[in-house]
């Protein structure tokens, strides 16, 4: 999996980039179709934000995490982002398994106008 890495307002470090590649390190063994991953990094008013954005079977998915400290905001969006990404699996398997048909019980008007009476 490759991982776009960019910062807004954040100088990105090799400590950074060597943190952000171990997170999701995770990730792309359990998913290993997905081909690539956007990480955006910024800090506005005290607060870091990870922004997390990939596409999945078809579906776009994106993940947000904020703290104070740039490496649990990295830590949290990673772990919305697996949510996610297991949530639309789950969605695809589902999709998979043929439904029930609607059988309709036999109501006992019906079976009277069939009958005979007469």
């Amino acid at each position: 999996m490759k991982i776009n890495l960019s910062g807004h307002h954040v100088d990105v470090t090799s400590s950074i980039k060597e943190h952000v590649e171990e997170k999701f390190s995770k990730i792309a063994t359990h998913f290993p179709t997905l081909i690539s991953l956007d990480v955006i990094l910024s800090k506005e008013h005290g607060k870091h934000q990870a922004e997390l954005r990939t596409t999945y079977e078809g579906g776009r998915i994106s993940a947000t995490g904020t703290d104070d400290v740039m490496y649990p905001a990295i830590a949290l969006a990673a772990k919305k982002l697996d949510a996610a990404l297991k949530h639309r699996k789950g969605q695809l398997k589902a999709n998979l398994h043929a439904k029930p048909g609607m059988t309709t019980p036999e109501i006992a008007h019906e079976r009277i106008q069939e009958m005979e009476l007469s």
